[in-house]
């Protein structure tokens, strides 16, 4: 597999900071990226949209979404909308994943709008428990390799059926980026980011295949990784 560039801040908050650089870099160049849902991501895109309020050059598509309409509250498109899409003077293409249909049927329309298209960087986050994406542990999803997204159900709340991108969607990103915070991450970053791959840690999967894989973590969620 290869390797992950660890990134290790004070803070949330400088975390926030260096994924949003990351974003802000995108933005300016153009280019095609897949963004995260969860509540870790929100302070990044905000300041993300401070940064470079043009993103007339990008097309947005999404690492996962919940089968929910897409003004709902838990919708990781409402995320987006609201924290990064609203603040800024130029907008991008966004391909949402339509999750009010069924998921098959939204899986499928996501899975052709991607059809042949090259993602230059996918923002992902981590769960307590090693997921990323709506990858969980044990998830039939993790050996897709026929399909770019497919239907999954979820590992823990909210507790709703999910659209993913699969792993060699995810790996043949350009850039890959996590971005974990808190002390309840801990565990799940060290085996996600200094263990091998295991399907119990879906996270671990996921790697750049021709390009880079940085991992930014606060120090609470750097806790179990070594110095260096």
């Amino acid at each position: 597999m290869p390797a992950v560039q660890l990134v290790v801040v004070d803070s949330a908050e400088e975390a926030a900071h260096e994924a949003a650089e990351r974003l802000a870099r995108l933005a300016r160049a153009g280019g095609h990226v897949a963004l995260a849902g969860g509540s870790t991501p929100r302070r990044a895109y905000e300041l993300a949209a401070l940064l470079e309020p043009d993103w007339s050059r990008v097309e947005i598509w999404f690492g996962d979404e919940r089968c929910v309409p897409p003004d709902d509250p838990r919708s990781n498109y409402h995320l987006v909308r609201v924290a990064l899409l609203d603040g800024l003077a130029r907008l991008p293409v966004v391909h949402r994943i339509r999750g009010e249909l069924e998921p098959a049927e939204a899986a499928a329309l996501c899975e052709h709008a991607l059809a042949g298209v090259a993602l230059d960087l996918v923002l992902l986050g981590l769960g307590a428990d090693g997921h990323t994406a709506s990858l969980f542990p044990g998830s039939p999803a993790l050996d897709e390799r026929d399909h770019l997204a497919v239907e999954a159900q979820p590992g823990l709340d909210p507790r709703v059926p999910r659209v993913t991108l699969t792993v060699p969607v995810l790996s043949g990103a350009s850039e890959v980026v996590f971005l974990a915070v808190g002390a309840e991450k801990a565990e799940a970053a060290a085996r996600a980011f200094a263990g091998g791959p295991d399907s119990a840690t879906p996270a671990s999967l996921v790697r750049s295949a021709a390009g880079t894989t940085t991992a930014i973590l606060d120090r609470a969620a750097a806790a179990g990784l070594s110095p260096g």
